[in-house]
This record gives C-alpha cells, sequence and structure tokens, in this order.
C-alpha cells in the first residue's frame, strides 16, 4: 500500500497531540532489536506508531520514528548510522532527522536542531526530546535498561 499524504495532512498529524493507549510498561530494546509502541490522538481517531529501533553490532546506531496509521514515517530521527544522501545529492551527517516532504515521504534528511536535541550521544535523552518534538503529551512508559 503506497499512501502519500498531503503536506498539509501531514502537518497537521504531526502537530498533532499523540497520547499513550494504555498504562503496559515497554523495555528499551537491546542491540539489534526494535519496539513498535501504539499511541493516539486526544479524540482516538487517529492512530500512530512510536518505533525504536537499535542497531546491531554498532550500539550507538539507532532509530527513533513516529509513524501514522498506514505506517507512513512523519518523523524520523537516525542516531550513529550513515550519511544520508537526499534527493538533491546533498550528504547530511549523522545525527539527523527527516520529517515527511509531499512527494518524498522521508527521503529527506536535515542536521538535527541542537535546540530541540540537547545531546544525541545520550540515546535516552534523545528518545524523550523526540517524544516532545513529536508532541507525545502523555509517552508511554519505557522502562530504561542499565546499558543501553
Amino acid at each position: 500500500m503506497d499512501i502519500d499524504l498531503s503536506q498539509t495532512e501531514a502537518d497537521a498529524l504531526i502537530a498533532m497531540h499523540k497520547y499513550r493507549v494504555n498504562e503496559d510498561k515497554h523495555k528499551y530494546p537491546y542491540a539489534g532489536h526494535s519496539l513498535r509502541i501504539p499511541l493516539v490522538s486526544g479524540d482516538k481517531h487517529e492512530k500512530f506508531m512510536l518505533t525504536i529501533r537499535r542497531g546491531r553490532i554498532d550500539l550507538i546506531n539507532s532509530t527513533f520514528q513516529n509513524l501514522e496509521r498506514h505506517n507512513v514515517v512523519l518523523i524520523r530521527v537516525d542516531i550513529g548510522g550513515p550519511t544520508h544522501r537526499n534527493p538533491d545529492a546533498a550528504e547530511v551527517q549523522c545525527p539527523h532527522i527527516h520529517i515527511y516532504k509531499e512527494g518524498f515521504g522521508d527521503k529527506w534528511a536535515f542536521p538535527l536542531p541542537p535546540d530541540r536535541f540537547t545531546n544525541p550521544d545520550n540515546q535516552w535523552q534523545t528518545l524523550r526530546e523526540f517524544m516532545q518534538f513529536c508532541n507525545v503529551v502523555n509517552p508511554p512508559n519505557i522502562i530504561g535498561r542499565l546499558i543501553i
């Protein structure tokens, strides 16, 4: 299923407040694993997914995503991964952020805004700041691990 949102739709979904759907506790994934956590809008009409994916070998390599109901990536942060090449051939080093762009989906990357992501070396802090950036106002219960 190939869904293409208009920029207006995507911007509205990004701006929408998101809430956890239950009180479940989720364990931050080990290296090589991932976690998918459902979120919902305040009126419960829109469904979202928060995903956390950890690199298998490089422990710093992680991806945080906020997806909408049809699994379209609205926002993605990549940490510790390879350089990203944008459609215009410009290269963006990690860490970087992808924000949905009509006609391109999540194919464009930008440097992480330092005023919103204060310490990309700290995955736990970056995850919290990512959820704030995505307007997750009632975040899910994610249990950190001693070694992440």
